[in-house]
């Protein structure tokens, strides 16, 4: 997998300041993506121990809130074979740290429906997953109002809620 770009202090893709990683590779292809150039998979650097270890120790600082996944497409197949080990580790170091993810797939219909019922890496990976933003982004509907949301179309989706529910269960400080 390459990367596109990391933000050690993000304040715009989830609450508080966030370490960032924009993975390389998207097939979805969005009229007006803000991050193009990330949709080829060969996009940017490779994403390496050597980077992952640099995110580690980003994500250090108690100031630190989390990390937050976006791209290109972090929900591509092999770019979810990439994240999986690097978000164990995470997860392991930083329990208490939200994690964001950011996919133009659907929750119920792409991720839960056919990515988890065909993949055990989506099977493990997602539920580390605390929010989830999801749909793609339609120029059409784009609101500058919304928060960590680009189009109204879009859902801040609670997972571990979504999860137990069977169904799409909003955040609802972010609806």
């Amino acid at each position: 997998m390459n990367y596109a770009e990391i933000k050690q202090f993000d304040v715009a893709n989830g609450p508080g300041v966030r370490v960032s990683l924009f993975v390389s590779g998207c097939t979805h292809h969005c009229k007006d993506c803000f991050n193009a150039e990330a949709w080829d998979f060969d996009y940017g650097k490779p994403f390496t121990e050597q980077t992952q270890e640099e995110l580690l120790k980003m994500l250090e600082p108690a100031y630190i809130s989390g990390l937050t996944l976006l791209g290109g497409e972090p929900m591509e197949p092999q770019n979810q074979e990439a994240l999986l080990p690097f978000i164990r580790r995470v997860r392991e170091r930083f329990p208490k740290k939200t994690i964001w993810c950011f996919s133009g797939y659907l929750f119920d219909r792409d991720i839960v429906e056919r990515m988890m019922a065909e993949s055990e890496t989506s099977r493990e990976l997602v539920p580390m997953f605390d929010v989830l933003v999801d749909g793609e982004f339609m120029a059409e509907k784009r609101n500058l109002m919304l928060k960590f949301r680009g189009s109204e179309n879009q859902r801040v989706l609670d997972v571990k809620a979504s999860l137990a529910a069977g169904s799409a269960v909003w955040c609802e400080e972010y609806r």
